[in-house]
């Protein structure tokens, strides 16, 4: 599976951005996604995860309550609404596609996030 992941952008701190991400194929049902991201310096972290259907969703302590994470099977697309950013939430943001939460085989380009203080 193929991902491009779009919407990044400057945003001042407690703005929001939507984030999305589209696969190629038409497995994309089958698959766990995921998204992670990347500061400068600092090594990829964990964002969120969805199940396959969509109904089940698990974020990083330091987003939880802020961003939100959907799925559109019908449109092989996810989608990562952040809301109230911060300037930590700077990062180059991956989307990620796996068949457990535990094994993201396909990874996206990124897409650069940038929050101003």
């Amino acid at each position: 599976v193929q991902l491009q992941a779009s919407g990044g952008g400057l945003v001042q701190a407690g703005g929001s951005l939507r984030l999305s991400c589209v696969a190629s194929g038409r497995t994309f049902s089958y698959y766990v996604m995921g998204w992670f991201r990347q500061a400068p310096g600092k090594e990829r972290e964990f964002v969120a995860t969805i199940s396959r259907g969509g109904g089940t969703t698990t974020y990083a302590d330091s987003v939880k309550g802020r961003f939100t994470f959907s799925r559109d099977n019908a449109k092989n697309t996810v989608y990562l609404q952040m809301n109230s950013l911060k300037p930590e939430d700077t990062a180059i943001y991956y989307c990620a596609a796996g068949k457990t939460i535990a094994t993201f085989n396909y990874w996206g380009q990124g897409t650069q996030v940038t929050v101003s203080s």
